[in-house]
């Protein structure tokens, strides 16, 4: 249950136009009062004889009983309670209830013979009430509603419990600010998708995403297509910035312009210059933590390197201080961002989520200390510069081998948030993780799957020494790799390995020794991109020669031997596993 309490307003008789219009918005089906300060306030939507007129005189009449000069600018508190989409629906009797805590709990009509303010709550949805009330109490002071929101948050919190309704995890303050209700009426009046807080949103972050100054920073946001407002001292330093969209207006047809800070709280431009402050040349703990790079190139060498940084980011976050931590979960937020913003179109859609449901877990109340995760940076930049990718060859497989690496740090950060107590981030990161499994599939099937062919096709002497190899370097997970249908695949990387002069068992103890593998769905397609991302093999097996595997002529055309491992898989079943 969320409770949405929006800034205070100065026009009751328009917000009770706006919740009792029927004839606009398709979810105001039956508006009509559940409750009000008083149980007999005049009900528009079930009174032939009662108008919205009467309503707003009845709301208003203490702020008109102040002298004119007394009454507060701003009036309406008004406040949306919506359940979770799972929930049942509830009764008009039960939202009453609610309502009549929801407004005790912030302050509005505290009750117990305290003065409290004239309110209604009105419902026109299943899944919905709003409260609106007028900020002057009956004896005409101003209500105690400070920090109304977080009380109204706290008061949910407790009432589903209560009627056993989904709970929704507490949180810190550090959320995005939420569309209004009249914002998504707006979007759907004209179309969107998503409303304008919230493309905006997505656009700036991306913009920010390995950006290195101001001036590449509004460089971006104007190729999006974005207006830019900047806020300058009488210095002439720059001091923050609005962004609009040029096709959303207010009713005198001007763009709507939203400051960073009230796009998402690390979207203000100090806390963006942050990122880049870290990325002085000057640092010397940055220089030291620095993995090796070769340059963005192409989209394929981005991806590799991707998979190199998040590799690294992820002991850190397991081990590593709290501020440092939380520099690298935030900038695997950037990474996210530009693996979405540059993905194939298969993959798009889940990537693009997965950044999305991850932009709460990269902020916390714990202060990231920048500098140390200009790797993950880095290679968030390299992603952006290297341009879009194919979805088949190299830039498809590396990108499989990317986002299995990414899912792991996504993991760990959701760990590092659940250890710290942080519920919203720990869950948003789940989530994340989740879109995250849905869109390795896509990239993983068709290079996994000329991976299992070929394994399939080894020899038998070869397939049982890989089994061999396999025993002695992971003796306690290795009936498990077999039983795997990527047990194929991984065989053929074992092979391909020492083709190109690696010592396979060496090798395959040092990825398996780097990170636990009990947690894995799929350990043998872990397996297998941690090789080739060590062994510096091709992602895409497919360009590999036959010979580098050690397959003959003669072989190629055999049937595939039987598989040494306790399940057979069946003949042409790829490596569908997940992370």
């Amino acid at each position: 249950m969320i409770p949405s309490v929006n800034p205070s307003g100065s026009d009751t008789r328009g917000l009770l136009y706006y919740l009792y219009e029927t004839g606009k918005y398709e979810d105001h089906t039956d508006p009509h009062l559940v409750a009000s300060f008083d149980g007999m306030s005049p009900d528009p939507g079930r009174d032939p004889n009662a108008t919205l007129k009467d309503l707003q005189q009845l709301l208003d009449q203490p702020v008109m009983a102040l002298a004119k000069h007394a009454r507060p600018a701003k009036h309406v508190w008004h406040t949306s309670v919506r359940a979770d989409p799972g929930d049942r629906i509830l009764s008009d009797e039960q939202w009453a209830g609610i309502a009549r805590r929801i407004v005790a709990a912030t302050g509005v009509d505290p009750g117990e013979g305290q003065s409290g303010c004239r309110w209604v709550a009105v419902r026109h949805a299943d899944d919905h009430i709003h409260i609106v009330a007028t900020l002057v109490t009956e004896d005409g002071h101003r209500p105690d509603d400070f920090r109304s929101g977080a009380r109204a948050q706290a008061e949910a919190r407790l009432i589903e419990k209560e009627l056993g309704l989904h709970q929704v995890a507490p949180g810190d303050g550090t959320a995005a600010q939420r569309p209004t209700s009249a914002e998504r009426h707006k979007a759907e009046r004209q179309g969107r998708e998503r409303t304008a807080r919230e493309e905006l949103r997505e656009t700036v972050r991306r913009a920010v995403t390995g950006a290195r100054s101001d001036e590449e920073f509004f460089d971006r946001l104007a190729a999006a297509g974005l207006l830019i407002r900047k806020r300058a001292a009488p210095s002439g330093d720059l001091l923050g910035y609005k962004v609009a969209l040029p096709d959303d207006l207010n009713k005198d047809g001007e763009p709507v312009f939203y400051p960073g800070a009230r796009l998402a709280p690390d979207l203000s431009l100090p806390r963006i210059r942050e990122r880049w402050s870290g990325d002085a040349q000057d640092n010397p703990a940055a220089r030291q933590e620095e993995a090796p790079r070769t340059g963005p190139g192409s989209p394929a060498t981005a991806r590799r390197g991707t998979a190199s940084a998040a590799w690294q980011a992820v002991l850190v976050v397991e081990h590593g201080d709290d501020a440092v931590a939380a520099a690298h979960i935030a900038a695997a937020g950037e990474v996210l961002d530009a693996l979405a913003k540059t993905s194939a179109a298969h993959t798009r859609r889940e990537l693009r989520d997965a950044a999305t449901a991850f932009e709460h877990a990269s902020r916390s109340h714990v202060r990231a200390v920048r500098g140390h995760d200009r790797a993950l940076r880095q290679a968030a930049r390299d992603l952006v510069q290297g341009g879009p990718a194919l979805g088949r060859g190299e830039d498809g497989a590396t990108t499989a081998m990317a986002i299995d690496m990414l899912f792991f740090l996504i993991t760990a950060a959701a760990h590092w948030h659940a250890r710290k107590g942080h519920a919203q981030q720990a869950e948003a990161a789940a989530q994340a993780a989740e879109h995250l499994r849905t869109a390795y599939r896509a990239a993983a099937a068709q290079p996994l799957g000329v991976l299992y062919q070929r394994g399939r096709r080894l020899s038998r002497p070869m397939l049982q020494r890989q089994t061999m190899l396999l025993r002695e370097a992971l003796p306690d997970l290795a009936e498990r790799v077999l039983a795997e249908p990527g047990w194929y695949a991984l065989a053929a990387t074992l092979a391909e390995a020492e083709a190109a002069g690696h010592a396979p068992a060496a090798l395959l103890s040092d990825v398996a020794g780097r990170r636990e593998l009990g947690t894995a769905d799929s350990v043998s397609d872990v397996l297998v991109w941690r090789l080739r991302r060590m062994a510096d093999l091709p992602a895409d097996a497919a360009g590999v020669p036959r010979n580098r595997v050690a397959i003959s002529p003669s072989e190629a055309a055999r049937p595939a031997p039987r598989s040494t491992s306790p399940r057979s898989p069946r003949d042409g079943e790829a490596s569908g596993n997940t992370l």
